[in-house]
């Protein structure tokens, strides 16, 4: 009795790959892989429900890391460009002669 194997979700796949890469180098990606990761991982879920595709815990592997760093990763961005953006307005006292 031969078995085929069910055909792979990409999308889960590029949730978990994704999840990965944002826990290794989001920080300096302004939290985009995870962004990323949340969206493709419900995609890979809602491919994988009927059991027609195969991949469902790559889904659920992205989407949690990705929902764990994606938190700190956007307070981070909004913390630098609002920072920025202050620094920026904030005038410099200069001393008078």
């Amino acid at each position: 009795m031969v078995v085929q194997a069910l055909p792979s979700s990409s999308t889960a796949t590029a949730s978990m790959v994704l999840g990965i890469l944002g826990v290794l180098g989001g920080w300096c990606l302004f939290g985009i892989p995870c962004v990323l990761a949340v969206v493709l991982g419900h995609v890979g879920l809602y491919e994988t429900r009927h059991g027609t595709k195969s991949g469902r815990g790559m889904a659920v592997t992205g989407l949690i890391l990705g929902y764990v760093f994606v938190g700190p990763m956007i307070a981070l961005t909004v913390m630098v460009f609002v920072g920025g953006v202050i620094g920026a307005a904030t005038p410099t006292p200069t001393p008078s002669p």
